[in-house]
């Protein structure tokens, strides 16, 4: 069961609600700060010819993009025996059902989903949910899910995930990323 808060007078809970709002300030000021480094870390050029699988055909990482200068890839845990996706990367898909993503488009961003399952897979997962969103597959060469570390050869022992490295028999197959 809860624990009630305790009940004070107006001028004690003023004093705690002020002292309070001067973490949560700071708080926000860091967050500002961390935000600043992040938009300013370095690039890394990407020259492998990864290659996806849409509804329609194979296509190339710098076609994902669609024409916008930034693209926003979304690792989709929804591996190839699989029957349904992961019930969080669902939610967020879920969500972005009448979201603003035309917002994207304003800020020249392209967002897409990739996921190891195959497309047909994919495209009968996305009609059944009513989403319409860009999904690919990487079924046929997962290549860029292992350089970008969400996904790892079988029989890995050890791999890198989140930056650090981990002990591979302790991981699922799919990562979160």
């Amino acid at each position: 069961m809860a624990t009630l808060p305790q009940v004070v007078s107006p001028d004690q809970w003023l004093e705690s609600r002020l002292s309070l709002l001067a973490k949560e300030k700071e708080l926000t000021k860091l967050q500002s700060e961390i935000r600043a480094q992040r938009k300013s870390l370095p690039c890394v050029e990407v020259t492998k010819p990864y290659t996806f699988t849409s509804p329609t055909g194979k296509v190339s990482l710098p076609d994902l993009f669609d024409g916008r200068n930034q693209l926003i890839v979304y690792h989709f845990m929804f591996g190839p025996q699989s029957d349904a996706g992961c019930p969080h990367c669902s939610f967020l898909g879920d969500s972005l059902k009448g979201a603003n993503l035309h917002l994207f488009r304003g800020r020249n961003t392209k967002l897409v989903f990739v996921s190891r399952a195959p497309i047909d897979k994919i495209e009968a997962y996305k009609k059944r949910l009513g989403w319409d969103f860009t999904w690919y597959s990487v079924f046929e060469d997962d290549a860029f899910n292992k350089d970008y570390g969400v996904a790892f050869e079988e029989g890995a022992t050890e791999i890198t995930y989140n930056y650090e490295r981990k002990d591979a028999s302790k991981m699922p197959k799919d990562l979160p990323g």
